[in-house]
């Protein structure tokens, strides 16, 4: 059983995240079939591993015993990642597709990282999520990162990072927004066509706030980073403050040193990330290893 590392990973990641369906979300693959490998398991050691509870599961002595030998395992499996990426020595370009929040400002920060692990040069294209799965499909990137599911055959989804869109502005703001807040707001807004501004209309909506095309828009922009100088740059000394939306992730720098300051609707606008690959390359030892390093970020 411990040669099925398949088997001791499903285990793994149910026990970190104390649920089956958290589980079968971050794996990629259905929720029977993480139950069906956690019951091999039992069957195969003919005890009880885990006790599942209303709140999530738990470990039964024996699920203890074996957590420590699959940690043990997981470590050296990773090790021999290492050392079949060095006999490997392939001189490729591994490349990514990514949404431009992701490519813009979660992967940069751990690019040289990802090309230490498989020693080789890393590259990205950045767009829109459509297009990153477009091109996962017609095999001109190895990976796509993107904002939204777009979810086609052919392709394992994990799901990766929580994201919260939130309001910001470089004047203080009320911790959370209300209605009247928002009509009062200069609106510095995303494009028609940007994800993050659909997410936006539909919690506005599940909020009770009047919608979005009835506020003070004063200007539109594609680009984040754009959007992102505008408040940062608008006048302070104004009454009334010049917000926008974005990626906490996207502009977390700049609410640490206090040149920006968000608020949050009463329902926190929250989406999860998702990394996707190709599932004839499921057993690549490079998709492996950066598939393996990208889940510890959070």
């Amino acid at each position: 059983m411990l040669s099925d590392f398949t088997k001791i990973n499903t285990f793994l990641t149910v026990v970190k995240e104390k649920s089956f369906s958290k589980a079968s979300a971050k794996l990629g693959i259905s929720q029977p079939a993480v139950t069906q490998q956690m019951k091999y398991i039992e069957e195969y050691l003919d005890v009880k591993i885990l006790d599942r509870k209303k709140n999530g599961i738990r470990l039964t002595k024996e699920g203890e015993q074996l957590l420590i030998i699959a940690q043990k395992l997981y470590k050296a499996v990773t090790t021999a990642e290492q050392q079949l990426l060095s006999i490997l020595n392939k001189n490729i370009t591994f490349i990514f597709g990514t949404s431009k929040v992701i490519g813009d400002y979660i992967l940069p920060k751990v690019l040289n990282d990802i090309k230490a692990k498989i020693n080789n040069e890393v590259s990205v294209n950045v767009g829109l999520s459509q297009e990153a799965i477009d091109d996962l499909l017609d095999k001109k990137v190895d990976m796509a990162l993107i904002e939204s599911p777009i979810f086609q055959d052919g392709i394992i989804y994990r799901e990766w990072i929580e994201d919260e869109i939130v309001v910001f502005s470089n004047q203080p703001l009320p911790r959370k927004m209300k209605n009247e807040n928002a009509l009062s707001y200069k609106w510095v807004c995303r494009d028609t066509h940007s994800h993050t501004r659909k997410l936006f209309k539909e919690y506005l909506e599940m909020s009770g706030f009047d919608d979005c095309e009835t506020f003070n828009v004063i200007t539109e922009s594609s680009s984040l980073t754009t959007i992102i100088q505008t408040i940062i740059h608008a006048p302070k000394e104004d009454t009334t403050p010049t917000v926008s939306i974005a990626s906490y992730k996207a502009i977390q720098e700049y609410v640490e040193d206090r040149k920006l300051f968000v608020t949050r609707l009463p329902k926190q606008m929250k989406r999860t990330l998702y990394i996707a690959y190709l599932k004839e390359r499921k057993h690549d030892a490079f998709i492996d290893t950066v598939l393996n390093f990208l889940m510890t970020i959070k």
